[in-house]
């Protein structure tokens, strides 16, 4: 009887590590994991830690010079913030397709970076007020 007891132990914890890899792979290789991925290995350093303490980070216009403050989020993340940080304004363009926050927030540093002035004119415009810091403090 004890024999029986102690054999079964050492399989209960391979089951045990087996489920545990198991939750940990599938956890990271969702799609919303894969996009934050991708987004942090374009980030900046400084970004990256802006992204990770703040869950937003600030982004420089290639043609006025203008920062923008993008928040995780997919659609009226976007807005441009004067020297003291505070929203003036909040834009809100999105690229097509069904993309997880990572990937919309990927493609909004890259239109603001390279090609600031024709995603604004692709943008709609909104008052920074119309969202609460609360709304961008969800968890992951």
């Amino acid at each position: 009887m004890i024999a029986a007891v102690w054999l079964r132990a050492p399989a209960r914890a391979r089951l045990h590590a087996l489920r545990e890899l198991y939750r940990r792979f599938f956890g990271e290789n969702t799609p919303d994991a894969r996009g934050r991925r991708l987004l942090a290995e374009w980030l900046t350093p400084a970004q990256r830690a802006q992204f990770e303490q703040h869950r937003y980070f600030d982004v420089v216009g290639c043609d006025t010079g203008r920062t923008y403050r993008i928040h995780y989020g997919t659609a009226a993340n976007v807005h441009e913030i004067d020297v003291e940080g505070h929203a003036t304004m909040g834009w809100c363009f999105v690229p097509s397709g069904f993309l997880v926050p990572g990937d919309v927030m990927l493609a909004q540093k890259i239109a603001l970076e390279t090609d600031e002035k024709g995603a604004l004119a692709l943008a709609n415009r909104f008052p920074p007020a119309t969202h609460s810091e609360h709304f961008y403090r969800r968890p992951f």
